[in-house]
């Protein structure tokens, strides 16, 4: 059930600004984001990644958003511009995308985190939010900002840091907190060996999300003296969040409080799609009766660029020819011309021939899948013309001469691994 929330008088998040971190690009991911950064991978049938974080920041009431890019932005600044366009200026609100663009220097990109903030201080500043918020563009979540902006002001942190309670030794590729009673930071360190635990639940960590709550005037000077310091990496992470631990107020807000659940949604849902297989397992679990992340709640929508299409349209009712899905999830755009899918998402515009078939696979916009295929755990890249006869996910030793097949058995197309099949057939 929807969890209750405190009624809200004067809602901070009206004052504050949400900057989002979107510059990375996931080499984890490998093919998928050689032509474009990780926020912008496509998502759950309709999205991109970092539609979460955005309509995160919407849902609590925020109205001023800035995204910083670097990595190979154009698909994700084409999918802001066509699909974030509605904030007015006239209503107080504001989107600015913001490119590394040499503000500080002719020669110098963004360096890191806390220097791709740094950069765009006059930005900021033009529009006087009295908190910040800083968000990673690349998770899978529902959160209601506005809980931990209360929580940082009603505690008078210098610095509230997001937290996932994990078990303790699979926090390692985190920053990870150790906290007092209180849930005061104590010691920030990244990637630990030996992470500390809760106090109360040993087997426990605090890992970050990589969300961080400031008041701007605070962070404005963090951000100037992390940038004159020349040992500095000018990351959040690495530097401004140990130096506030050492030297002000860091408080740990726990993820499991501000949340967001729909009906059937039974835990908090957190996830780092940055490895095929758990982009993969993300994807089919939206094809669950009742998945772990609800995307029909409409108490908290995910907002994206609604592309206009036709419905999706299913023919023939042949014996051994007959378009059907089962379990699966259908973009608009679709033509399921004779073919079979189970336990498959399938993203706009996607043409499946006759005689083939999809099963426990997620296919990217406007790809084609031609007659009497066969495909199994697959993940295919947006606009791939998947060949006639083709079958992946019944040999894995050919599977992996041909495509990137991981350790768990799902194998990633893409164009240019369906071109090099045409140069050595």
């Amino acid at each position: 059930m929807n969890q209750a929330r405190p009624k809200r008088t004067s809602p901070i998040a009206r004052d504050t600004m949400a900057y989002v971190l979107a510059g990375g690009r996931g080499s984890r991911l490998f093919e998928m984001t050689d032509v474009r950064a990780k926020p912008a991978v496509y998502f759950g049938g309709k999205a991109r990644i970092i539609d979460f974080a955005l309509s995160n920041a919407i849902n609590s009431g925020i109205r001023r958003i800035g995204v910083a890019t670097q990595y190979k932005a154009h698909s994700l600044i084409r999918h802001l511009t066509r699909g974030w366009n509605f904030l007015r200026s006239e209503r107080n609100e504001s989107f600015d995308i913001l490119p590394a663009s040499q503000r500080v220097s002719e020669t110098q990109w963004y360096l890191g985190t806390a220097d791709a903030v740094y950069q765009n201080i006059d930005i900021i500043e033009g529009y006087g939010p009295e908190y910040m918020i800083i968000l990673a563009g690349d998770h899978i979540y529902k959160m209601d900002y506005e809980l931990m902006l209360r929580q940082h002001v009603d505690e008078n942190a210098d610095v509230t840091v997001g937290c996932l309670e994990v078990p303790r030794m699979e926090a390692t590729g985190f920053g990870v907190m150790h906290v007092d009673d209180a849930d005061r930071i104590t010691a920030f360190v990244e990637k630990p060996a030996n992470p500390p635990g809760i106090p109360g639940q040993p087997d426990m960590a605090l890992a970050s999300m990589g969300i961080y709550v400031f008041k701007t005037s605070y962070l404005i000077e963090l951000l100037k003296r992390d940038a004159a310091d020349l040992t500095s990496k000018h990351d959040f992470g690495g530097d401004l969040i140990p130096y506030v631990v050492e030297h002000g107020k860091a408080v740990a807000h726990r993820f499991s409080t501000s949340c967001v659940r729909g009906e059937y949604e039974p835990e908090a849902y957190w996830r780092d799609v940055g490895t095929i297989d758990a982009y993969w397992e993300a994807n089919i679990d939206l094809t669950d009766v009742l998945p772990h992340l609800d995307l029909y709640d409409k108490s908290w929508p995910l907002w994206s660029y609604a592309e206009v299409t036709p419905p999706a349209k299913f023919v023939h009712d042949d014996e051994y020819r007959r378009g059907a899905a089962i379990s699966s999830l259908i973009s608009g755009g679709c033509i399921i011309s004779g073919s079979s899918l189970h336990r498959a998402l399938i993203f706009t515009g996607v043409h499946a021939h006759s005689f083939s078939s999809v099963t426990n696979s997620v296919v990217l916009p406007h790809c084609q899948i031609g007659r009497g295929a066969r495909l199994d755990k697959v993940v295919i890249d947006a606009n791939v013309h998947i060949p006639e006869g083709l079958i992946v996910g019944e040999n894995p030793e050919y599977d992996a001469q041909r495509f990137r097949r991981t350790e768990k058995g799902i194998c990633l197309i893409t164009r240019e691994m369906i071109a090099r099949l045409g140069e050595t057939g």
